[in-house]
């Protein structure tokens, strides 16, 4: 029978116990688990992107009388929004009939005589109109006229982007992100624009908002014209 002495079999418990204390070694905090390890270099999550609020809608006042008649100081809903025709020649004026869907109360640009446009400016805030911030209007139009959004931004200069909007089925309401609008220069004076469309534009102080019509109108009746009612914005205000 093979005998062991007592420092061999000592010899074996330790070996056998190495592992076990290699493992606690491992645990005891002096350097991080795998998992955590993991987590340590993974990338932060993005933040999320969020839609803004109404930075502001306007709506059209019309007068005791009704009907066609001239803009008017008041002619605008909203005491904190200021507007202002751009028109070379001719006139926009202001026509329909309060709670009639088929012919709201809308801005009417079959009397501009060449390109005209429109703009919208809150009194006590600039728009940031990054993101998601986005544009809804209710619109109809006659003949082939379409409508392009156009800004002012805080600097001055003006522009006016690529899109161009409405239909002459009826007044409908269309919804479209600034983020996907390009934009070249303005000449706002005579509502005709300049050079290429622009790489790229700091949308995040924007001054004045509103639209152009680049054909003049017919004229009374049917032929050609923008209806604009209803404009709606949605952006981050920011202090003048």
């Amino acid at each position: 029978m093979l005998r062991r002495s007592p420092g061999f079999i000592a010899a074996l418990a330790l070996a056998a116990s190495l592992p076990i204390a290699v493992a606690h070694a491992a645990d005891d905090g002096s350097r991080p688990a795998a998992g955590a390890a993991a987590a340590a270099g993974a990338a932060p999550a993005a933040p999320r992107v969020t839609r803004p609020g109404l930075f502001f809608k306007a709506e059209w006042k019309q007068t005791a009388k009704g009907g066609e008649h001239p803009l008017l100081p008041d002619s605008i809903g909203d005491p904190r929004l200021e507007f202002k025709p751009y028109v070379p020649a001719g006139e926009i004026v202001l026509n329909g009939s309060e709670n009639d869907e088929g012919n709201p109360v809308h801005l009417w640009t079959g009397l501009c005589t060449s390109p005209c446009a429109l703009a919208l400016r809150d009194k006590n805030n600039f728009a940031d109109l990054t993101g998601l911030a986005r544009l809804r209007w209710n619109i109809k139009m006659s003949g082939l006229h379409q409508i392009h959004p156009i800004i002012k931004l805080a600097d001055g200069t003006w522009l006016l982007g690529d899109l161009a909007d409405g239909t002459t089925r009826d007044y409908l309401i269309s919804e479209k992100s600034f983020a996907d609008v390009h934009w070249i220069k303005l000449d706002i004076a005579r509502v005709v624009t300049l050079g290429f469309i622009l790489d790229k534009v700091d949308l995040s102080k924007v001054d004045e908002i509103g639209f152009a019509d680049l054909m003049p109108g017919s004229g009374h009746g049917f032929g050609g014209f923008a209806g604009v009612a209803q404009i709606e914005v949605y952006g981050k205000p920011v202090a003048r």
